[in-house]
This record gives C-alpha cells, sequence and structure tokens, in this order.
C-alpha cells in the first residue's frame, strides 16, 4: 500500500524489502519472526541495524515517549507524526501501525477512513487493531476489503484493559481461553494476515497454533507462536522499573542517559565544559581586522 523511502541508508543494504508473503514464508519454513516497537527515526533505525522483520508502531508510545499515563489518550494525529517519524527510519521492515482508541471503534467507515489515513499521510504498510470481539472483527473485515493489510491482537489488549481487570494474563480460565481463540480465529477469517497473542498462558498457546494458518506473533504468550515482540523502552531498559513479567531487558540505557545527562550537568557548573576543544579558531589577522571594524 506504501511507497518505502529511500535515503542514501537503503542503497546499501542488501536485504530484501519484507512482504507479507514473505512473513508467510517465514511461518512456514518455522524462521521465528522478530517484531519490535519503534516511536521514531533512532529506534527505527536500530530495528533496521538488526534486520528485525516486523516494525510496530505501537499505541505504547503514549507512554513510553509521549508520557501519558495508558494508550488511550494519544489521538490520530499524534500517532501519525509518530508512524511517519519511523518510516523515515524504516527501510526493509514491514511497518505496522496501531490504530488508536476512538479511531475505528464508530462504524465500518470510521475504521476505512483512519486506516487509509495511517498509510497515505504516515506511510505504514499495514495497521493493527485490538480485540477479537464481533467489533473489531467486523472492522478489520472492513479494513482488508479496503486494501490495508490488518493485524489482529488477542489476549491483554491495552487500550480496553480496564474492562479486563488491568494489565494482567489472560486466558486463565476455560472461558476466557475460549473467547480468545474464537476471537482469534475470527480475526483470521476476517482476513488479518496476522495476530498477536499478548499475555496468554504458554499452554493456552500451544494449543490454538495448530488452527491458525496466519502467523502468530507473541508478547507474553509463550515460545510457540510464530515470532515474539517487545516493546523498544521494554528491552532496552529506557524506563523504570522492570516492566511486565515477559520482559528480558537486554540493556540499561535508562541508567547510562541518567548518568550522561547527570555528568554533563556537573561539567557546566564546573567550568569544565566547554573546554578548550571544544571550540573553533579563528586566524589572528581576521580576527583583529574584526576588531578593527567593529570598534569603530
Amino acid at each position: 500500500m506504501s511507497t518505502k523511502p529511500a535515503p542514501a541508508s537503503a542503497q546499501t543494504s542488501a536485504r530484501p524489502v519484507v512482504t507479507i508473503p514473505h512473513l508467510l514464508s517465514l511461518m512456514h519454513s518455522r524462521v521465528p519472526i522478530v517484531m519490535v516497537t519503534a516511536y521514531d527515526h533512532p529506534s527505527a533505525r536500530a530495528a533496521e541495524a538488526a534486520g528485525v522483520d516486523i516494525v510496530l508502531v505501537g499505541d505504547s508510545g503514549a507512554m513510553t515517549v509521549l508520557g501519558y499515563p495508558s494508550t488511550v489518550a494519544v489521538s490520530i494525529e499524534e500517532m501519525l507524526m509518530l508512524t511517519a517519524a519511523t518510516r523515515r527510519g524504516t527501510t526493509t521492515a514491514l511497518l505496522v501501525a496501531d490504530l488508536p482508541f476512538g479511531s475505528y471503534e464508530v462504524s465500518d467507515q470510521q475504521a476505512v477512513a483512519t486506516a487509509v489515513r495511517f498509510v497515505k499521510e504516515a506511510g505504514a504498510d499495514a495497521v493493527k487493531l485490538e480485540g477479537g470481539g464481533s467489533m473489531s472483527v467486523q472492522r478489520a473485515a472492513a479494513v482488508v476489503a479496503a486494501g490495508v493489510p490488518v493485524m489482529g491482537h488477542v489476549g491483554l489488549t491495552p487500550q480496553t484493559a480496564t474492562a479486563l481487570g488491568g494489565y494482567k494474563a489472560q486466558g486463565r480460565s476455560a472461558d476466557s481461553a475460549g473467547s480468545i481463540a474464537r476471537g482469534a480465529l475470527a480475526l483470521q477469517e476476517a482476513g488479518c494476515f496476522s495476530v498477536v497473542f499478548e499475555a496468554l498462558p504458554n499452554a493456552v498457546t500451544s494449543v490454538l497454533m495448530p488452527h491458525l494458518s496466519i502467523p502468530v506473533i507473541g508478547i507474553g504468550a509463550g515460545p510457540d507462536t510464530d515470532g515474539q515482540v517487545l516493546v523498544f523502552h521494554d528491552l532496552l531498559g529506557i524506563r523504570a522499573g522492570q516492566g511486565a513479567r515477559f520482559v528480558k531487558r537486554y540493556a540499561d540505557l535508562q541508567d547510562a542517559m541518567d548518568a550522561g545527562v547527570a555528568a554533563y550537568a556537573a561539567d557546566v557548573r564546573s567550568g569544565t565544559y566547554p573546554a578548550a576543544e571544544h571550540g573553533y579558531s579563528i586566524d589572528p589577522a581576521e580576527l583583529s581586522r574584526f576588531m578593527e571594524t567593529f570598534l569603530e
């Protein structure tokens, strides 16, 4: 749907552009699919450098980047801005954008209009919407019919976490697991090219996997999914606290950033920065001529 940008960095990349058929081939070949959230140009470039298959501009950016207390507050315009910035750093990965809360629930027409904006204005390759209930399934089918690929999302759905009892694992009762299973199958039937399983018991995921013919991306759903996704700021430690149980932290960048800014502030206050090596010179004759002109 979208046109990939062609910055200079793309000219040196030998990796082909990731497409939906490519993701299906990875699934059939049992090659794990790597997905990561990113919200801006630098994080997208890091994902590209790592050869990530899918970059998701998650509405979690509401909290990690924009400082909101939950994902609910983020607007379409804010998500479009984050998606466009991420697009500029993404040259080969499939770029998926979350449809924010309130941007697709009202009607099929609203959902299609919002999805089209993310493709046309921000360069997304696909969109993601949350939930496996009848409304979400109907919206997904409408968006797919309009020509925009859709990724589904079942289990813990942060946009409706309040209704689910908070940010906690889902599918831990037979009724809950059954509802999630029906939702995942309905999203597949609606034409979704992939679905995210979030915060599900490993055993429930294992039961469901043989019944799905589209790539399943897990986050806190065990090792049996076709791929995994983590939030950029969680896996790199750019946040306070450990995060959810399923998060594995691969770096502690928040500590490094805090220490770096503190050292800079200390140098400025002590007068040790800037030093002579941080300045520029001028030819003495030019300086003399400038002073004569300026002081006339």
